[in-house]
């Protein structure tokens, strides 16, 4: 093809004018459509392009919001939680925090970056987008809005994630899924643990997760630490083991993914560090339930479906509690008028069906733990099987624990005085409680465990002098 010598290319004057002059037709079109084409037509005519633009394109997007109607869309908060540890290169910037009674750092990602993920050789790009929205109240699912179980919201938030079509079955059908577990276990790992109690003035904005309130569990005790027999010690370890693991072995035999755990024994005898050593050894939030505090079976019922999965719920000193509302009920009987109508309490049956009836399968991976010093004082109904599978004696100090104790408090796990200490604490009866107190006084090995002597030999005397006294009639108090 020739070109005439006399052809002169545009200037750049040219163009921009030509360029301004089409986009002021342009806008001109738009503004004529707008205010003269029905908007029902437009609506036709945009998802008319979109559609075909969609289909000479070989990307499919998949659009995660953060809500589904008034509920939280679960998907959108485990594609957060399983993005928050993958730092792409093309990513330039992130959002953390460490939030309010966490130990941990949090990082995730701001509106509108991406972050690119691969799957089986598939690459996936995520998008947070964000845009602003009149400002309002979300059901809040935990229950602990500010008003009333809702949360302010003024901003709608989505997850774009965006493949090749071709995959779109091995991403709704392997990868979400994988997403979704992933995220568990992220979530596990940075999981600050908690201890949580009854809200004295719960009753005021209703039940549900508002009846509780949590701090952080720092309690350091583990089963290394404990002052328990070695034997005892792997029993325990391996019933939590297998019952973490058995989830779809319960589902298949019809009975609710929990564990009843009853620890018996003498006051000091390590219950409390033993429940400690098992949340964070299973890494599970403890929930410290005070039945005294509960003034019906209904309250019962919600308070337990207010707890999270995967926790230890306690009630200690069962045995008072039941006394306690035993005492209530025959007082009751005797002189109705002396009781308020409307105070009533958490009878024996409310309790079985708390531990082992319908209401006790509303979660999954939960252990109940019930503590007593005096297990003949409990109803033969509460103790089978059932209800308090495994039940555990927490006994007096033996030589072994007392090892354990020496190796915790004074660092060193022989010495020439372990055989005296030992044999005394053999022929006596005396706690861990005790034993450990005596070792915190004196952080010189040598001068502890001297002084541990002494008090096991006072201790001793004096249960033989009042044991004496006692046969001859004359009772006296050991201390």
């Amino acid at each position: 093809m020739m070109f005439s010598k006399n052809m002169e290319m545009p200037s750049a004057k040219t163009v921009i004018s030509t360029a301004a002059s089409v986009a002021a037709a342009a806008m001109l079109i738009r503004s004529t459509a707008r205010d003269w084409v029905p908007s029902e037509l437009q609506h036709y005519v945009s998802l008319k392009l979109r559609s075909l633009l969609s289909s000479l394109s070989s990307q499919l997007t998949l659009v995660i919001e953060e809500f589904e109607g008034l509920n939280h869309n679960h998907l959108f908060k485990a594609a957060q939680v399983y993005l928050r540890p993958t730092i792409s290169p093309n990513t330039k910037r992130f959002r953390v925090t460490m939030p309010t009674k966490e130990n941990k750092i949090s990082v995730f990602m701001v509106r509108n970056e991406e972050i690119v993920d691969f799957f089986n050789g598939i690459k996936l790009n995520w998008k947070l987008v964000s845009k602003e929205i009149p400002s309002k109240y979300i059901d809040n699912p935990e229950g602990r809005g500010r008003f009333g179980g809702s949360t302010l919201k003024s901003e709608l938030r989505y997850w774009e994630l965006s493949f090749n079509k071709k995959h779109k079955d091995l991403v709704i059908g392997s990868y979400l899924p994988y997403v979704l577990e992933k995220a568990k276990e992220v979530k596990e790992e940075l999981k600050t643990l908690k201890l949580f109690t009854l809200k004295y003035d719960r009753m005021m904005g209703g039940m549900g997760g508002d009846a509780w309130q949590s701090v952080n569990l720092d309690h350091p005790s583990t089963f290394e630490t404990l002052a328990m027999e070695g034997e005892a010690q792997k029993m325990i370890m391996e019933d939590l083991e297998r019952f973490v693991k058995r989830k779809e072995y319960y589902r298949k035999v019809g009975k609710a993914w929990k564990r009843g755990y009853l620890l018996f024994g003498p006051p000091g005898t390590g219950k409390s560090s033993l429940i400690a050593a098992m949340a964070n050894y299973l890494n599970f939030d403890i929930y410290d339930l005070e039945l005294a505090d509960v003034r019906k079976n209904s309250e019962l019922r919600k308070l337990l479906i207010a707890t999270g999965n995967r926790s230890i719920l306690v009630v200690e000193d069962i045995d008072c509690s039941v006394e306690i509302q035993n005492r209530l009920s025959a007082a009751r009987a005797t002189n109705p008028r002396a009781f308020s109508a409307q105070r009533t309490e958490v009878t024996l049956s409310g309790l079985l069906n708390f531990v082992d009836g319908l209401w006790s399968s509303c979660g999954d991976e939960r252990i109940i733990v019930f503590t007593t010093n005096h297990k003949d004082r409990l109803d033969p109904a509460l103790l089978r099987p059932g209800r308090m599978d495994v039940h555990i004696h927490m006994s007096f100090c033996s030589p072994c624990a007392f090892k354990t104790l020496a190796s915790n408090y004074l660092g060193i796990t022989e010495h020439t005085l372990f055989f005296d200490i030992e044999q005394l604490i053999a022929t006596m009866k005396v706690t861990p409680a005790e034993v450990g107190e005596q070792l915190l006084k004196n952080e010189d090995p040598e001068c502890a465990l001297k002084d541990l002597i002494g008090f096991l030999e006072r201790k001793k005397s004096a249960t033989e002098e009042a044991a004496s006294e006692a046969e001859d009639g004359e009772p006296k108090t050991v201390e």
